[in-house]
């Protein structure tokens, strides 16, 4: 597999893209979450950002699994803004705001779109492919300008991002936005959407490292080879599409019609009887 490439340097005007760009724009997101709670009363959306920031707390697991990792040399120095290490992945600071972004931003838009009963499966699936599509700029975007990298043996990588990866990430945006809409149907209290804090991690685990537990495998096996990753991968992929269409099945295949008043009867008066 190789070893980290902690001597790889990190690209500074790269971490400051990643880190006062994607801190911007999760703080407007927590402005529009703010207002659309204010207007229907009730914390949830805010909650639903925030329960994808706190998650972000966990994301040296998936760092470990999927073999990614942080730059952080710059002339012989340490130049991460990281709060925390673990599994010997350092975590930059803008790890929370991505997963906001990544996350939060588009569980926000589904579920608006379930609450006020304009979203079918059609167009949630369209709005998976637009969530993959931005996972793939984002990560596409780190990767190559020199804020972190894949260093595992994946396959099927477009500009070295393993497009599985894409994948998981759509999975998880969806299942979490359904589970999460369907948890506000259900509650009597407004506590009781603290959930989405332990809801977030289940489907995060479920799209990653349940859907991506065949490629996980491929990348740590002992004597692997690209066939056993190719093939692990693709299964992984399929996984992935699967839990999308399962999500889907809890929406509408259409949108409702709305009911046409019957049309009125026609009536006829009676004719009169010729007497005899």
């Amino acid at each position: 597999m190789g070893t980290q490439p902690v001597d790889r340097p990190l690209n500074l005007t790269a971490q400051d893209f990643f880190t006062y760009g994607s801190w911007a724009l999760t703080i407007a997101l927590l402005i529009v979450a703010y207002v659309m709670c204010r207007r229907e009363r009730t914390p949830f959306y805010l909650l639903v950002v925030l329960a994808s920031m706190v998650a972000a707390f966990a994301e040296p697991i998936y760092d470990e699994l999927m073999v990614l990792y942080f730059y952080t040399a710059h002339d012989g120095a340490n130049a991460l803004h990281t709060h925390f290490t673990a599994f010997d992945v350092p975590q930059p600071v803008w790890t929370h705001s991505g997963y906001a972004i990544l996350y939060g931003g588009p569980a926000v838009y589904i579920t608006y779109r379930i609450r006020h009963g304009g979203l079918t499966r059609r167009a949630l699936y369209l709005i998976a492919a637009s969530s993959f599509l931005e996972s793939c700029a984002f990560e596409m975007i780190g990767i190559n300008a020199g804020a972190y990298t894949y260093w595992g043996p994946h396959v099927l990588r477009v500009l070295d991002y393993p497009l599985a990866i894409g994948l998981n990430e759509m999975a998880q945006v969806t299942c979490f936005a359904i589970a999460a809409a369907q948890l506000r149907e259900r509650v009597a209290n407004p506590w009781q959407l603290g959930a989405l804090f332990l809801i977030f991690p289940c489907t995060f685990a479920l799209a990653n490292y349940g859907a991506g537990a065949a490629m996980i495998v491929g990348l740590h096996a002992e004597n692997t080879n690209e066939l056993i990753r190719y093939a692990t991968t693709l299964v992984t992929i399929g996984c992935a599409l699967g839990l999308v269409r399962l999500a889907a099945a809890f929406l509408p295949a259409s949108s409702p019609t709305p009911a046409r008043d019957p049309e009125p009867r026609r009536t006829t008066s009676p004719q009169p009887v010729a007497a005899d």
